[in-house]
This record gives C-alpha cells, structure tokens and sequence, in this order.
C-alpha cells in the first residue's frame, strides 16, 4: 500500500484528489494539509511514501516544504502538483530532489500513473513540461570541459554511455537493449553514477549533465534526444 500526504490550500482541490487517489486499491491518504508548514508536519508524523504538494500554499511554498522533506526524510518522495508550468519551478524542485511535477489540469489517470511511478522511485514530469526542460538546454551555449569540473571524470566509459541513454529518456530496458547489458547490470551502474556524482535520481544526473556541458542536446556527446511525445517518467 502506497501512502500519501497531499497538501494544498484548495480544500476543494484536496478532496477531489483524495477521491481519485483513494478509488485506487493500492493507494491510501493518511493526512491533508493546507498550507506548507502542516505539510512538513505531517510527514514527519507519518512518514509517507509520497508528499504530493501544491506549490504555491501560504506560510511555506510546496517548493521550500520539499525541501525540508527531503532533507529530513529518506523514505518520503516528493511529487509536485500545480497549475503553472514554469521552467524554474521545475529546474528547482527537480535540483533538491523532487521525484516529479504534474500540472492540475492533468487527467485523474496520469495523476495516479504519476504517484505510482513515483512510489517506484521512477521521476515524473508532464510530458509537455520534459519537452520544455530539454528545448530550455537546447537554446544554451555549454563549455565542453566543464563535465570533467563537475565530477564526471570520475564516471567509466560504460557509465558514461548509460549517462547518455538517460538523457535521450531511455528506460533501463531500453538501455539494456541498446548496450547489449542487463537490466539488473544498468540499475548498478545507475547506482554507482548517482553515487559519484552525488545525486538522488537519475533527472538529476541528466540536468547536472547538460548544466556541465558533458551532455549537450543536439550534435554533442549526449546524441540525438527524443521529443515532446516522450513519456513522461524517467
């Protein structure tokens, strides 16, 4: 069973989405919150499997409860939900270690998708906001030795390549297929890249890899990238 905290300071908003969450067998509300403060509160109290918080509530945002979150929880992830798409709302709660970001406007079905995939320790985003993320890279200019600055000399040459895959938004079975590895072989050395670089998840590894200049969207080491029509979870 899969347990939630939602805060938002829409009561109407908050229990709409506890109706959808709880017709969902494997998910379960334990607390609502109205504003960021009682949202940090009730994780700690709870300790949920998911915090899905608004980002903009009154006496603390979504954005700096996420951060207190995360800082003080390992088992909580931190699942973003509001109605404005802005590229440094993502950037940021993506950088503290933000599990994902949905928009409101989003269908019941990719809201639940979203909060299971998240539960799997998968990084969601709306695809429209991915899109917009990696199209942001693509208008940047990068130092091409600034990977080596960053840490990512420390990478091998086969974790390299799976860094690569990450960025073009390839699963772990897709880069299994495409390096002739396993599954279980990628996971380790996804692992062992989030652990060298010092990382949460694999959305930060690929965002510390462009921002480097290890990656670059078109024509540089990180290959061609796949468009808007992606899915949404990493």
């Amino acid at each position: 069973m899969t347990r939630i905290v939602i805060a938002d300071d829409q009561s109407l908003v908050r229990s709409g989405i506890r109706i959808i969450l709880e017709q969902q067998d494997d998910l379960e509300v334990v607390g609502e919150a109205s504003d960021g403060v009682e949202a940090v509160e009730l994780v700690q109290q709870h300790d949920p499997d998911i915090a899905l918080l608004d980002i903009r509530m009154p006496e603390l945002s979504g954005l700096d409860a996420a951060r207190l979150i995360l800082a003080r929880s390992t088992n909580t992830r931190v699942l973003l939900l509001t109605t404005y798409d802005v590229d440094d709302y993502v950037a940021r709660a993506l950088r503290d270690g933000a599990s994902g970001y949905l928009l409101k406007d989003a269908p019941p079905a990719e809201l639940v998708r979203g909060v299971r995939a998240a539960a799997r320790g998968d990084t969601v985003l709306a695809p429209a906001v991915l899109a917009r993320i990696v199209d942001d890279f693509t208008r940047r200019e990068f130092d091409q030795d600034a990977g080596d600055a960053a840490g990512f000399d420390r990478l091998s040459e086969r974790e390299k390549e799976v860094l690569r895959a990450l960025a073009r938004g390839f699963t772990n079975a897709e880069i299994a297929s495409d390096l002739f590895l396993s599954p279980a072989t990628v996971k380790t050395h996804i692992a062992s890249i989030l652990g060298k670089l010092g990382l949460r998840d694999r959305l930060q590894a690929v965002i510390a890899a462009y921002e480097s200049g290890f990656i670059t969207p078109a024509g540089g080491p990180g290959g061609t990238r796949r468009g808007p029509d992606a899915p949404g979870t990493a």
